[in-house]
This record gives structure tokens, C-alpha cells and sequence, in this order.
């Protein structure tokens, strides 16, 4: 079996790369070759900006594939570029999508693949929500053999999940937590949450790939196990052996005083809502999928790799000083209001 997958150094692809590798997949992977993670020695790498569609048609030449799986696609020109390149040269195309992408705000808190995807509170969410339209209206009329998988919260060893943080990511909110200071967590903390380790999501996503129940079909591929916001952030703490301090923050109110950070969606489009995945679907067709890595287990591991590579630990100071302006001034309306 032939692979090609657009991307293949993220958090999600990078896995799905391994598993490939060692199931035995031909695999290719075309990126610009300045992906964060090195490639496994057996893949055959295609350099190339895919936005360079000519050159891109060149390096393809003469290849077919089994499946193509794009992985950095947001916007609908993206895909019809896609198409111009991959029609009658795969069996399958799988597209990444998001599960931002169901109803917000929620409706029901279990989330089937048959949920309603609307989301006014995100651009990056409705943009996926417009790439899954133009890819079932080529699927409906014109054969193109499309599957769409849509990951909610995935991490791996690199990147730890948290709520609210700054433009340089998790750091400097793991750095809060250490050093024991307050950490605003969205809500009152209470909201349900599913977290994925990488490797468990490349079970499910490689058990779709050349499968032909999966052809025309949408599916999320998510972890079974569902934590509050105050239970994940605790885990940290616990695995970091400190005691927590959370303080809890409207998720409007950081929307309001936050722009800067797009909590509109970020939060209130996706994180402060909760969500539980039924993955009935994904295991019809899939047998083999359960999600093994708890996230006790995956924290620790992310942890322990993080703080081993200083170059994981990326800081914000403005993020810092802003969550404390926050805190101070809520602390001052309280003094004032009592």
C-alpha cells in the first residue's frame, strides 16, 4: 500500500508516519523540508512548496496512491488545488478537519459525527466547515473518493494541553504551575474536556486509510476518557509535584480582555465547552482502535521530554504579566463590590 501525506512532521502527522512505517506502507511525504521532526529513515521524501502546484505536478509524475492524506489544508482554494493534482491519482483522500467545527455553542454535550458543524465564533473553524462542503459536493458529484476526519485536542510529547495561554503556546502556563503561582483556568472550571495522544489517534486515523467503509464518510477520532478543566490542570500539577492554585475567569470575560489572543474562539468557539465524542462510528470500522494512553500518562511523558529539551520551553512574558493584571483586577472589583 501507497501513502502520500501532505505535511507528516505535526503533532497528528508525524505519528500517523511512524505507524505507516512500521505496518509497512510505502510511504511519501511532501513538505518544504523544514519540519520540526526528522522523518523515519524508510520514507521517501518529496521537497516541494505545495502551494508550487506546477512543481508539484512535476514531482509527482507517474505516481499513484492509495491514499493521500493533506493535513495542512484550511482553506477551500487549498483543496481545489488538491484536487487539480490528486483526481484519478488516489483511491482515497482524506482531508483533516476539526471538531471546532460541531455546533458551538453545543447542543447536546455528546458529540456524534451527525452533529450539526457551525461555529460563529471561529473564522479557523468555519473555513474547515467550508473545505468539508466542497469535498462532499466533489464526493456527490463527481466520485472523488473523499474521507474526512476531524481531531479534537491532540498533543504529544512536545506540547502539553492547557486552555487559556499566550501566542507562544503551553510554557509559560506549565511555568505558572510550577512555580506555584495562580493559573487562570477558563470557566469555573467544571467543563468537560477530551484530550488525545498522538500515537492512539494514529491507530484509528491509519485503520481508515485504504478502507473502503470510510469512502464519502466523516469521522472524529478522539480518546474515550473526559476530564474537567480543573481535573487536567490538576494532573499537571500533580505530575509536576506542586499544589495548584486556580483561579477561574469567565470565559467571556477573557474573550472581552484577551483579543489579542482570540479567545473568541479559541474558548468560547472550542475549549470552555463540554464536549464528550462517542467514537461508536470510528470503531465500527475500525476494530482495532482504543485509546491506551491516559492522560496521567501522556502528561508525564510530555513533561518528561519538555523539560529535558530547553527548547520546548518557550516564554512569554507578556502572557505572564498580562494574567496577572487580570488577576489583580478582578481581586480589586471584589474588594470593591464586598
Amino acid at each position: 500500500m501507497k501513502a502520500l501525506i501532505i505535511g507528516g512532521t505535526g503533532t497528528i502527522s508525524s505519528a500517523v508516519v511512524e505507524l505507516l512505517v512500521k505496518k509497512q506502507w510505502e510511504v511519501y511525504v511532501l513538505n518544504r523540508g523544514t519540519g520540526r521532526k526528522t522523518l523515519p529513515s524508510e520514507v521517501k521524501q518529496i521537497t516541494v512548496n505545495i502551494d508550487d502546484e506546477k512543481a508539484v505536478s512535476e514531482k509527482l509524475a507517474g505516481l499513484h496512491f492509495d491514499t493521500v492524506c493533506e493535513f495542512i489544508g484550511f482553506v477551500p482554494p487549498q483543496l481545489e488545488r488538491d484536487y487539480r493534482l490528486f483526481k484519478g491519482k488516489t483511491n482515497q483522500y482524506i482531508f483533516i478537519s476539526s471538531a471546532s467545527a460541531y455546533h458551538k455553542p453545543v447542543r447536546s454535550y455528546v458529540i456524534t459525527e451527525g452533529t450539526t458543524l457551525a461555529n460563529p465564533h471561529w473564522e479557523y473553524s468555519r473555513n474547515k466547515i467550508a473545505c468539508e462542503e466542497y469535498l462532499m459536493k466533489l464526493y456527490r458529484d463527481k466520485g472523488f473518493p473523499v474521507t474526512i476526519v476531524r481531531p479534537s485536542h491532540t498533543y504529544d510529547e512536545r506540547a502539553i494541553p492547557v486552555g487559556a495561554h499566550g501566542k507562544n503556546g503551553f510554557w509559560q502556563v506549565i511555568k505558572r504551575i510550577k512555580e506555584e503561582k495562580p493559573v487562570i483556568i477558563q470557566g469555573d472550571g467544571s467543563s468537560l474536556w477530551t484530550v488525545t495522544f498522538n500515537t492512539d489517534f494514529a491507530v484509528g486515523f491509519v485503520g481508515l486509510m485504504g478502507n473502503p467503509h470510510a469512502i464519502g464518510e466523516a469521522f472524529h477520532i478522539t480518546s474515550d476518557e473526559s476530564l474537567t478543566w480543573d481535573q487536567i490542570y490538576e494532573t499537571i500539577a500533580d505530575a509536576l509535584g506542586v499544589k495548584l492554585k486556580p483561579y477561574h475567569v469567565s470565559s467571556d470575560f477573557l474573550a472581552e480582555v484577551g483579543k489579542q489572543y482570540d479567545f473568541e474562539g479559541g474558548l468560547l468557539g472550542d475549549k470552555s465547552c463540554t464536549v464528550v465524542f462517542d467514537n461508536s462510528k470510528l470503531k465500527r470500522i475500525v476494530p482495532e482502535y482504543n485509546a491506551v494512553v491516559s492522560f496521567k500518562e501522556g502528561v508525564r511523558k510530555a513533561l518528561d521530554y519538555i523539560l529535558a529539551h530547553p527548547e520546548c520551553q518557550v516564554e512569554d512574558e507578556e502572557f505572564d504579566k498580562w494574567c496577572d493584571n487580570v488577576i489583580e483586577a478582578l481581586e480589586k472589583a471584589k474588594k470593591t463590590l464586598m
